[in-house]
């Protein structure tokens, strides 16, 4: 067993742990596990034992503690990687713009061999017999629209051609991967929080921002009484824009006026949810937005300590964040006494390590308290009620907090204006997949139809393609295919509603109107399909995300998930048997509802629909007679290999345990 007393390490790196463990209250230390474990492995490069017993020594706990961590999360390695280490994101929009034919060069060229197919799960990374470079494959990166992506080290290389993709790794300089991405908004946007992405001219310094109006908001909130703010959040409907589109100010009101406990607010920037880019370019190009933001949040709240929790995947946001902290707090908008107001308020960024289902948020308080990001059973833990160190906290997504400055702008009521009846404000949708031009767009709530959305304003389909399917909100919405009609129900002006019948082109883009149509807005992440696309193929991706990303407390969620993709595996090969596509709902049937987070339904969705919606496509891969129950020893391998699978009875006597592969005494 290791000495953790007698392990020596750079006096620097320990005053960088020491500064780490300061912005968590001390009897929290607990918390500084994910930061000392990034500390420690941008130094060595892996987690060694000897870091386990020597982090967990440094934080008062026992090495079990910080071993569970380094299992959980993905970034965390406990053994070396290359010198240059390279993640290709192998999520939707990338495999269908060509992820995997990236991975295919760039192991071809260095001379890396890939794990078999399914394997990559359990052997991410492989290296190259040098040891120079390193390759693994790793969920979406948060760039869909530029597809297909990698990183390279902390460098994030966009549309990248994958027979040029051993240049970009071997030239790390070369232009290409890098294009300049911004461009004019469309005439149908009405961009506020986007206002500054893209902008020419505009910087991300505090200089650029006070020059444009930037914490005018925050003097003023500061002039008004909590109640006033939090009526104005209330009054202008807004809906968090994370995904489960739950009321803000209802939200809020949860907080007790006179709460003695500890308040705290938590900016959820672990934007993980394939087909979602939109936070990234709000941190990457307006920081100090979401910072003043969320200073009115914590004024409002009486929250003095807040946590930015942001991806792993996002070192250069996490840097520029930082930057952006100091610079507030150099002008004393943060820290004591801020602009003279008497509240004293603290930021701190905490880097996640590549877990999807950290964006829950108790998933998110679980991994910020330094644990696997287990979600937690709700109730009795409502976050408002009990949250972060069992105290009231509020957990919002980075694009709502931008939007509470514009409420103090604006008011409430005028926001309110915008958008549509409970469906208030504006919203930024991401646009990826089989269109011309990808990309980000912030429209009013229901302003645009699907139809515009695709055709106006993501410059439609590729010439002489069809549309088949669009997955509206993120990868764990339900597809709507092309050719539906849908049902909407419609209030006039004298109060009374109509239903009216209306295709996928018609269908308004805002909450409501998405759920209707079965499936929902989520977090606006418009994943669109054309008719070159094998459903069976998309589902199968789709399903490896999710067996990937299950944190695994919950037996249906932890098995469930991985049998689905076991069988759309199967199927793509050549082994479908006639249940499946039977078998693969029933599945899905039996995790959505049964599990203690919303992962369940995540999981279970984009299965049930894909079969419901697409059942021709599926039965054409499966085909196969169905075999007798299968012992361990019937692989999947004999039912793609065998043409023919036998159909014989059970065997009962003397016993299953006696039978054969086939199933045959």
């Amino acid at each position: 067993m290791a000495d953790a007393t007698r392990i020596q390490i750079p006096a620097e790196l320990e005053q960088s742990m020491d500064a780490a463990i300061t912005r968590y209250p001390s009897d929290h230390r607990r918390s500084a596990a994910l930061p000392l474990l990034h500390l420690w492995q941008e130094h060595f490069g892996f987690i060694s034992d000897e870091a386990i017993f020597w982090i967990a020594h440094k934080l008062g706990l026992e090495p079990i503690n910080i071993l569970e961590v380094v299992t959980f999360y993905p970034m965390f390695r406990q053994h070396p990687a290359g010198k240059t280490h390279i993640r290709v994101c192998r999520t939707l929009s990338c495999a269908m713009a060509g992820g995997l034919d990236v991975m295919e060069h760039l192991c071809a060229r260095l001379g890396i061999r890939r794990p078999n197919d399914g394997d990559e799960m359990h052997n991410p990374i492989a290296v190259s017999a040098d040891g120079n470079y390193s390759v693994e494959f790793v969920e979406c990166l948060a760039s869909c629209h530029t597809a297909p992506v990698c990183m390279v080290g902390e460098k994030l290389l966009e549309k990248v051609n994958p027979n040029s993709a051993a240049e970009l790794v071997t030239n790390p300089q070369s232009p290409i991967g890098n294009p300049k991405l911004a461009w004019p908004p469309n005439s149908l946007e009405h961009r506020l929080v986007y206002k500054n992405v893209g902008r020419p001219g505009w910087t991300t310094d505090i200089d650029c921002y006070l020059r444009d109006g930037g914490y005018e908001q925050l003097k003023q909130a500061l002039t008004l009484s909590r109640d006033d703010i939090v009526n104005k959040v209330k009054n202008s409907g807004l809906r968090g824009r994370g995904g489960a589109g739950f009321s803000c100010g209802l939200k809020w009101s949860f907080i007790k006026p006179d709460e003695k406990r500890p308040v705290y607010l938590i900016c959820n920037a672990d934007e993980s949810e394939p087909g979602t880019f939109k936070d990234r370019y709000i941190i990457h190009d307006d920081p100090h937005q979401l910072l003043e933001g969320m200073l009115i949040s914590c004024y409002a709240l009486g929250a003095h300590t807040a946590y930015i929790y942001i991806r792993g995947e996002f070192p250069e946001g996490a840097k520029i964040l930082e930057r952006a902290i100091e610079e507030a707090r150099q002008h004393n908008f943060l820290g004591k006494n801020i602009l003279g107001s008497g509240f004293d308020v603290e930021f701190y960024i905490h880097r996640g390590a590549g877990a999807y289902i950290c964006g829950e948020e108790t998933g998110l308080i679980e991994s910020l308290e330094g644990k696997r990001g287990y979600p937690r059973i709700k109730p009795p833990y409502f976050p408002a009620v009990l949250g972060l160190y069992m105290c009231p906290t509020i957990v919002n997504n980075v694009e709502t907090l931008c939007n509470i400055k514009h409420i103090i702008a604006m008011g409430g009521a005028e926001y309110a204006r915008l958008g549509r009846p409970n469906n208030t404000g504006t919203r930024v949708l991401c646009v990826s997949g089989d269109v011309q031009r990808p990309g980000y767009f912030e429209v009013e709530v229901g302003a645009v139809t699907m139809g515009q959305l695709i055709y106006e304003m993501a410059g439609g389909l590729h010439p002489g393609r069809k549309l088949k399917a669009v997955i509206p909100g993120g990868s764990s919405a339900k597809v709507l295919r092309a050719d539906e009609r849908f049902k909407l129900k419609e209030r006039k002006a004298d109060g009374s509603t109509i239903e009216r019948e209306i295709s996928i082109d018609d269908i308004p883009m805002d909450f409501d109107s998405l759920a209707a149509a079965g499936s929902m807005a989520g977090s606006g992440g418009v994943i669109v399909l054309d008719d070159s696309r094998d459903m069976l193929w998309v589902l199968n991706n789709i399903n490896k995300f999710y067996a990937h990303e299950s944190c695994g407390q919950c037996t249906p969620c932890r098995e469930g998930s991985l049998w689905m993709q076991k069988i759309t595996d199967r199927m793509l090969r050549g082994g479908g048997v006639i249940e499946d596509p039977k078998q693969l709902k029933t599945i899905g049937d039996n995790i959505a509802g049964r599990t203690i987070c919303a992962f369940g339904e995540a999981c279970a969705w984009p299965t049930q629909s894909f079969v419901q919606k697409f059942p021709d496509e599926f039965a054409a891969r499966a085909q196969k007679p169905i075999p007798p129950p299968l012992p361990p020893e019937y692989t999947s391998e004999e039912l793609i290999e065998e043409q023919s699978i036998p159909i014989v009875p059970m065997a009962h006597d003397p016993g299953w345990e006696k039978a054969g592969a086939k199933g045959t005494i």
